[in-house]
């Protein structure tokens, strides 16, 4: 017997099958905390999107109608979600950068390789972390996540060609970031 769709899932749940929301959330527990995480870059913080996503979900069932996947449409508040976390931290305090990136096979390598590649992706970090919103969120879902523009689209409600140029700003300023972080520092080490 093969596991019901999505589609078939969000009937029985429309029907009064809790157990239904349920396989949704085990479902996509797991794909929606990575994409907090990109944004938060904080385990906590990515699991109470996470949470926040399925209560969101959970009273707007109901109200599904299926114009996008139930994927994108979960996608979308996690996003959103994920956003305005950010808006708050930025809020109260400076936004404040926790390298929470774990190096495989750390013992093996060479002391200075494992530094420079910590630094590396510190650097990467905070360049996107400069960017405006509608950049960074466009180059997160891109470069991280892979997902093609039209699916970016849809979850973010804009033209293609716009995503394009968001992307392509995105990956220039990093770039200059990138740049002038590396020309400073060798500046300051000679």
């Amino acid at each position: 017997m093969s596991a019901p769709s999505d589609s078939e899932l969000v009937e029985q749940f429309k029907n009064g099958n809790e157990a239904a929301f349920n396989e949704l959330v085990i479902r996509y527990q797991e794909k929606m905390y990575w994409v907090a995480r990109r944004f938060l870059n904080d385990h906590d913080g990515a699991d109470d999107v996470v949470q926040d996503v399925f209560v969101k979900a959970y009273g707007s069932l109901k109200h599904f109608r299926g114009d996008s996947s139930l994927y994108t449409w979960l996608y979308r508040i996690a996003v959103n979600l994920s956003l305005n976390v950010l808006r708050r931290q930025r809020i109260r305090e400076f936004f404040r950068l926790d390298d929470v990136l774990h190096l495989g096979g750390e013992a093996e390598e060479e002391p200075d390789r494992i530094m420079e590649a910590h630094e590396q992706r510190r650097l990467i970090e905070e360049a996107v972390d400069t960017l405006p919103e509608k950049q960074r969120t466009t180059f997160i879902l891109r470069h991280y996540d892979e997902m093609p523009y039209e699916e970016i689209s849809k979850i973010l409600k804009t033209s293609v060609g716009g995503l394009k140029a968001n992307y392509f700003h995105a990956v220039r300023k990093i770039g200059r970031y990138l740049k002038h972080a590396h020309a400073t520092r060798r500046t300051t080490s000679d």
